[in-house]
């Protein structure tokens, strides 16, 4: 029991930290390295709730497909000419309210206590069938698969485009 507790706070460190760094670097590829960081983080927590199959998601598709696809078009971009434009645009008025905002929920949440984050329970038997990965994956190939096949367009489109973004001659 104490080593599942020590183990959620290093993962929880891992998720708030890397997330933190995400923000806070300047250097685009520091940026991705602690978003992997962070991702890693999240599988560990994964792991730690008994989803050994979120976790075997987590770390296939987040850290080694779409994070290795960041890193590539961070690299092919010219970084040297976006570091001398201008990174920020001045809207410190939007981004003062958008924390005022959070912390005054943050403040509610704390002031409520324990009655805020009350969730109902959901019925046993109905929560046993639900969530499989048979049933997910019937989902999203016989509901789902129109949006799921327009994403992958749409990301293999964003990549094309990044990288005629990147080559001046191709």
């Amino acid at each position: 029991m104490l080593i599942d507790t020590v183990l959620f706070y290093v993962f929880a460190l891992l998720t708030l930290g890397g997330g933190v760094l995400t923000i806070t670097r300047r250097n685009a590829v520091h940026s991705a390295i602690s978003l992997i960081v962070s991702l890693l983080g999240v599988a560990g927590l994964y792991l730690l709730q008994h989803a050994e199959f979120l976790f075997a998601v987590q770390i296939v598709l987040y850290v080694g497909g779409i994070m290795v696809l960041f890193l590539f078009v961070i690299m092919l971009v010219n970084l040297d000419q976006m570091a001398k434009e201008r990174q920020f645009n001045g809207q410190w008025a939007v981004a003062l309210a958008a924390v005022l905002a959070v912390a005054a929920e943050l403040a509610y949440f704390l002031y409520r206590g324990r009655d805020a984050f009350r969730i109902a329970e959901a019925p046993a038997a109905a929560a046993a069938q639900l969530g499989t990965v048979e049933q997910v994956a019937d989902s999203l190939f016989s509901e789902y698969l129109l949006p799921f096949e327009i994403a992958s367009v749409l990301l293999l489109v964003a990549v094309v485009g990044s990288v005629v973004m990147a080559k001046k001659r191709i």
